[in-house]
């Protein structure tokens, strides 16, 4: 027997499947939440080296992309046949990705470790200076007494907060390498996976669009490449330049923070450096736990600290990042705050990290939504239309 599925009753039929169908799925998930969200961490650690291989070679394409087209297209190298170009492409990106990462398991990870555990053994004699200093004020002043006991009460719970979390931040270290130690075979496997996703990297994206084509009408799969395109520029753009930015504060930080002979000097230009991977309000996150920590050493070079971060976050803000990102990614500072409290929320900080340049790709399509609609409407699309006057 032939169905025929332009009939109207056929079509209510299969919507109509389709819908008990999800319905039975959503609620065997929301009776049992535990065995789904034990189901989904069990598919994503057997597709963890695959994940971990698609993070590696994304990142990594922005070096293999400057490599063939800024390096070899300018010698004798453009010459090679193309299996040959990207070989040797391959080949330096990893030896550069390699080095990078030897240095700083040589260099910086050792200092690093030894900061913050200098830190964690400092911090109880920082805040015992602080209390007989304040308290030494408060006589000074003559205080009421009642005051000052709610006064050192309050201060002494403050201590114990900053004890116990000196108390629980080199196990919590540890547990993270630990993690890394446990995942060493997974990011091994991730790497090879990388090489063979970035050597057939277009025959890839070719299978994409040939998916997309094949499911979907002209008009739809056109606009669902338009739309990954421009998330791929998108956020291209956003996280190789926020990292070449970051990677620039930082540098530029440990080496002020050196000249002016400031406390715990790579700890916190690693501090300011990842935080200033958060867009617009990245520099107040990292500055505010930095400028706690100097505190505990010396208020004045608090202070000095406060100012030199100012004067970073300027020069950065108008000069360097300007330079590197180009223009803005176009949301207000509003949306940026809201992006990153729910982005933030449910990922942490990788959802600080990608949730802006996502919610800029979320907003242009509706933007274009509504504008579209608009349009076939006959009316304005520019927002300043529609103020009340």
């Amino acid at each position: 027997m032939k169905v025929n599925w332009n009939s109207k009753y056929t079509t209510i039929s299969v919507y109509s499947f389709i819908v008990i169908c999800c319905s039975i799925i959503f609620y065997r998930i929301a009776s049992d939440t535990s065995v789904f969200m034990g189901k989904i961490s069990s598919i994503i650690s057997t597709l963890q080296p695959f994940i971990i291989g698609a993070v590696i070679a994304y990142l990594l394409n922005f070096i293999l992309v400057f490599v063939e087209e800024r390096i070899f297209n300018k010698n004798k190298l453009n010459k090679l046949k193309p299996k040959s170009k990207r070989a040797l492409g391959l080949l330096i990106t990893y030896i550069a990705a390699f080095i990078l990462l030897a240095l700083f398991v040589q260099f910086v990870l050792p200092q690093l470790v030894e900061s913050m555990l200098g830190l964690v053994n400092d911090i109880p004699t920082y805040l015992t200076n602080l209390s007989d200093l304040l308290t030494k004020y408060t006589k000074d002043l003559n205080i009421d007494k009642e005051y000052l006991d709610i006064a050192v009460t309050k201060l002494t719970d403050f201590i114990n907060y900053f004890i116990s979390i000196a108390a629980e931040l080199l196990p919590v270290v540890g547990q993270a390498l630990g993690i890394v130690a446990s995942s060493v075979w997974n990011i091994v496997l991730g790497v090879i996976i990388s090489i063979y996703l970035l050597i057939d990297k277009e025959k890839f994206c070719a299978l994409g669009r040939k998916v997309v084509c094949a499911v979907f009408n002209e008009k739809h799969s056109k606009r669902i490449l338009q739309l990954v395109d421009r998330s791929n520029d998108t956020f291209g753009k956003f996280l190789s330049g926020k990292i070449i930015d970051s990677a620039i504060i930082g540098v530029l930080t440990f080496i002020v923070l050196t000249i002016f002979k400031m406390p715990y000097v790579l700890l916190i230009s690693v501090i300011i450096g990842i935080t200033n991977i958060i867009p617009f309000f990245g520099p107040f996150f990292g500055a505010i736990p930095a400028t706690i920590i100097i505190l505990f050493v010396s208020p004045i070079k608090a202070l000095w600290f406060m100012l030199i971060i100012i004067v970073i976050q300027q020069l950065d803000g108008n000069i360097i990042g300007p330079k590197i990102l180009g223009d803005s990614i176009g949301i207000s500072a509003f949306w940026i705050l809201f992006s990153l409290l729910v982005a933030g929320k449910f990922l942490g900080l990788v959802g600080m990290i990608i949730g802006v340049p996502l919610f800029a790709i979320i907003y242009s399509i509706i933007k274009e939504v509504i504008e579209e609609k608009l349009d076939k409407k006959g009316l304005p699309v520019n927002t300043k239309d529609y103020f009340k006057k």
